[in-house]
């Protein structure tokens, strides 16, 4: 079917604005999830105990996971179109939806708006916890919010446009394949005792899959900020000025938009599994966080992501025109 990755895209990105990710639905994440769990359980016994030997148990599981995502979603597209085109249509929707994470992120960060501006900070800190990595037993209302913006302007990058634009570029399986990348990281990429080693190919991996897309959301949410009366030349400003002040080499470039549009400082120390991690301040100190900027942190979400859906709509439109390539590549 002709332009098949363009049309399963606007209906996957359609999908995931109306419903959403809701919970207990299968969803192949999960799988990935336990795939990577599995490989690891297999893996690290398999290699020597050296930080070379578990480097290369952890590059091999990364390799393993990648290639059977992309390959299980092409196969599954491939036997589709085999039986019946449009069935092979449909399920790429249905996992272009399931790569998106719009609504979703807006849902769960606004349940901690709503409960910050109920003055219920115990129930702040709880559904913030449930989206973010950090510790948020003691933190205040300030800590809570900023943890929420940072989550919102982090995941735009990750959970929408970063997917949206491998879909444009490869269909579902590529929009899998960044997936199970990206599920990696936030499994084994810690640089804890555990992971040190063996998570460098997964952590390394991300870095890599989300150089383009980190700084092209960073661009979007400038541009999209002046669409939902946010400050787009402090966000243009911030994010050229704070885009490196982070671990990561692509984190703060949507965080530093995004703290520029609001007029706030983000980032800052955290602590993590009780430790804490000493970060430097991204934005300027303009005015007090307040819970209203997680509000606007989801406007600034929305525009980002419709200006993504745009520009990976034509994207594709003008791949599919000038390439013809199997369906289920």
């Amino acid at each position: 079917m002709p332009h098949q990755h363009l049309v399963a895209l606007a209906v996957g990105f359609a999908l995931d604005l109306a419903l959403g990710d809701p919970h207990g639905w299968p969803h192949p994440v999960v799988w990935i999830g336990r795939l990577i769990s599995w490989l690891e359980g297999l893996l690290r016994p398999a290699f020597p105990k050296t930080p070379a030997g578990e480097r290369a148990a952890g590059a091999t599981m990364a390799v393993l996971v990648v290639a059977a995502s992309w390959g299980a979603c092409a196969l599954a597209l491939g036997l589709a179109a085999l039986v019946w085109p449009p069935l092979s249509l449909a399920l790429e929707c249905v996992v272009c939806y399931q790569m998106l994470a719009t609504r979703s992120l807006r849902v769960e960060s606004m349940r901690v708006c709503r409960a910050l501006e109920a003055g219920d900070l115990a129930g702040a800190r709880e559904a913030v916890s449930m989206i973010v990595g950090r510790d948020t037993a003691a933190l205040d209302v300030a800590g809570v919010t900023r943890a929420a913006v940072e989550t919102v302007a982090e995941n735009s990058s990750d959970g929408v446009v970063a997917p949206m634009l491998f879909m444009a570029l490869g269909g579902a399986p590529l929009g899998v394949a960044y997936k199970a990348v990206n599920t990696m990281d936030s499994m084994v990429g810690y640089r804890n005792e555990r992971y040190r080693h063996f998570g460098t190919a997964a952590a390394r991996a991300d870095d890599v899959a989300n150089l383009v897309p980190a700084r092209a959301t960073g661009a979007l949410m400038c541009a999209a900020a002046g669409l939902v009366g946010l400050d787009a030349a402090g966000a243009w400003r911030v994010m050229r000025r704070d885009h490196a002040r982070h671990a990561s080499p692509n984190s703060a470039w949507t965080e530093a938009a995004c703290a520029g549009a609001l007029g706030v400082r983000l980032a800052g120390d955290a602590s993590y599994f009780g430790e804490v991690v000493h970060k430097p301040w991204i934005g300027d100190d303009d005015r007090p966080v307040e819970p209203a900027d997680v509000r606007r942190a989801n406007r600034l979400l929305l525009a980002t992501a419709g200006l993504a859906a745009a520009a990976c709509l034509a994207l594709s439109w003008a791949i599919s025109t000038v390439w013809e390539v199997p369906l289920w590549l």
